[in-house]
C-alpha cells in the first residue's frame, strides 16, 4: 500500500506537512509490560458487573443514557476562519464518525465506569489525525504504568492476543507506521490510583434492589398473581424418588412459576385429602415502597434530577421544573464534564490542525423550550426580566428565526 492510502485509510488528507513534529506527539521507545496489568476489581471483571447492571436496572440505565446525551450536547460551536476544524469535526476516523458521536460513547463510558478511553492516530509529520473511541470494558492499564491493554474478553485473558498502546502524550508506531497513543480519562477517588471509580458507586446496591422488585413483579405476573401456599397431596410412594417424580410433575402442571407453591405428599387414609393450603402475605405495600425508595436513591446517587429521568412525567408535566432542574445540572455537571472530556482533545487539535482550538465549545439546549417559537426576541427578553427594545429590528425577528439559524450553524 502507497504511503497516501495509508493515510486515506484513516481520514482525508487535510492538512500539509509540517517540517517538524512537536513535543506533544513525540515518539517513545516500546518497552514491553510483559503482559501485566493492574486488576478492575478483585477478580478484574468489575466492568462487566456495571455494564451487567446497566442492562438490567430500567432507572439507572435511563439516567447513564441521559447524563451521556447531555454531555455529548447537540453539536459544537467554534470561532469562524477555522475550516480545518470544520471539516475535521464531521469526519475524525476512517469509520465516518463525528466528533459529537465519538464524545458521545467517551460521555457514556465516563458515567458508567468512570473511566473513558479514546484512541489517537497521527504521524510524525502531523499530516492527518484521527479519533477513535476504546470501549472501557475492553481496556486495562498495563504493569509497567505506561500502556493501555487491549483485549476482547477478560474473562478468558491471552496476552499473545492483547493489544498494547501507550498512554498520552507517549506515542508508539504501530504496524501501520503511524503514531498511536490513548488518552486515559478516570473519576478521581481516594485509594484508587489506576482507574477511576463511578460516581453512582454508592448507589450499586439500590439499583440490585430495583432490579430485583421488577423480578419480583414478573414472577407474580408469571404466576398469575394467585397466593403462594402449600398443596397437599393425598397418595401413596413407595421410595423417595417416586415421591419427588410426583412433585415435579404437579409443579410442572399446577405451579405456574415453580417455588410459588411447596407440594406435599401425605397418605390421608381415607378418602381424598388432596387440599391446597394459602399463605396469605400482607407485605405488598413494602415491596412497593422498597421501590421507590430505590429509584430514589438512584437518583440521588448519579447526582441526578428526577425531572431529568423521567420520573415526574406521571404526575404531569411541569416545563418550568424541567428547566430549572436542567440550568442546575448544567452548571454542576454537564460543563464540567464537557471540559474534562474536550481539553486534552482540543490540545491534540491545535497540535496537529495547526488551528487555534480553545473556541471549540458543545452546543447545550435544554430539554423542552421555554419561549414559544412565535415569541418575538424583545417579548421574549422582557418575559426574561431583560433590557429590551421594540424599535431594534434585531429584537423584532420571531424565536422560531434565530432558533432556525442556530441549528444551520451547528457542525
Amino acid at each position: 500500500m502507497e504511503k497516501d492510502e495509508v493515510r486515506a485509510a484513516y481520514v482525508p488528507k487535510l492538512f500539509t506537512p509540517r517540517n517538524e513534529a512537536r513535543d506533544i506527539f513525540r515518539p517513545a521507545p516500546r518497552t514491553l509490560s510483559g503482559g501485566g496489568f493492574w486488576r478492575w476489581g478483585n477478580d478484574n471483571m468489575y466492568p462487566y458487573a456495571l455494564a451487567q447492571m446497566f442492562r438490567r436496572s430500567t432507572t439507572h440505565r435511563r439516567i447513564v443514557n441521559d447524563k451521556a446525551d447531555y454531555i455529548a450536547g447537540k453539536g459544537f460551536n467554534h470561532e469562524e476562519g477555522l475550516p480545518r476544524l470544520a471539516a475535521f469535526l464531521r469526519r475524525v476516523n476512517r469509520d465516518g464518525e463525528t466528533l459529537r458521536q465519538v464524545l458521545r460513547k467517551l460521555a457514556l463510558d465516563k458515567v458508567l465506569f468512570g473511566n473513558a478511553f479514546v484512541e489517537v492516530v497521527t504521524d510524525g509529520g502531523g499530516t492527518f489525525l484521527a479519533l477513535f473511541h476504546q470501549d472501557a470494558s475492553r481496556c486495562r492499564l498495563a504493569s509497567d504504568g505506561r500502556h493501555v491493554l487491549l483485549h476482547h474478553d477478560w474473562s478468558q485473558y491471552d496476552a499473545a492476543e492483547a493489544r498494547s498502546l501507550p498512554l498520552w502524550p507517549q506515542t508508539e508506531q504501530g504496524t501501520d507506521g503511524k503514531l498511536h497513543a490513548v488518552i486515559h480519562y478516570k473519576d478521581y477517588e481516594p485509594m484508587f490510583g489506576h482507574y477511576g471509580v463511578p460516581s453512582y458507586i454508592a448507589g450499586m446496591n439500590v439499583s440490585a434492589i430495583a432490579y430485583k422488585t421488577d423480578c419480583w413483579n414478573i414472577s407474580r405476573l408469571d404466576n398469575s398473581f394467585q397466593l403462594s401456599g402449600v398443596m397437599l397431596l393425598d397418595g401413596g410412594v413407595d421410595n423417595e424418588r417416586q415421591a419427588e417424580e410426583l412433585v415435579h410433575r404437579a409443579e410442572r402442571k399446577f405451579a405456574g412459576k415453580p417455588g410459588q407453591v411447596m407440594f406435599m405428599i401425605k397418605d390421608c387414609g381415607t378418602g381424598d385429602g388432596s387440599r391446597y393450603i394459602p399463605i396469605a402475605s400482607s407485605n405488598e405495600g413494602d415491596w412497593k415502597e422498597l421501590h421507590e425508595q430505590a429509584t430514589s436513591d438512584i437518583v440521588v446517587a448519579h447526582s441526578w434530577f428526577r425531572s431529568l429521568s423521567g420520573l415526574d412525567y406521571a404526575s404531569g408535566f411541569n416545563a418550568e421544573r424541567i428547566l430549572h432542574e436542567y440550568e442546575v445540572a448544567l452548571n454542576t455537571v454537564i460543563l464540567s464534564a464537557q471540559e474534562e472530556l474536550l481539553d486534552p482533545l482540543k490540545a491534540v487539535m491545535d497540535e496537529v490542525l495547526r488551528e487555534e482550538c480553545g473556541s471549540l465549545a458543545v452546543v447545550n439546549r435544554p430539554p423542552t423550550r421555554s419561549k414559544p417559537l412565535y415569541m418575538k426576541v424583545w417579548e421574549a427578553r422582557k418575559a426574561d426580566g431583560l433590557d429590551y427594545d421594540p424599535e431594534n429590528e434585531l429584537e423584532q425577528l420571531f424565536v422560531a428565526q434565530i432558533t432556525k439559524y442556530a441549528m444551520r450553524n451547528i457542525d
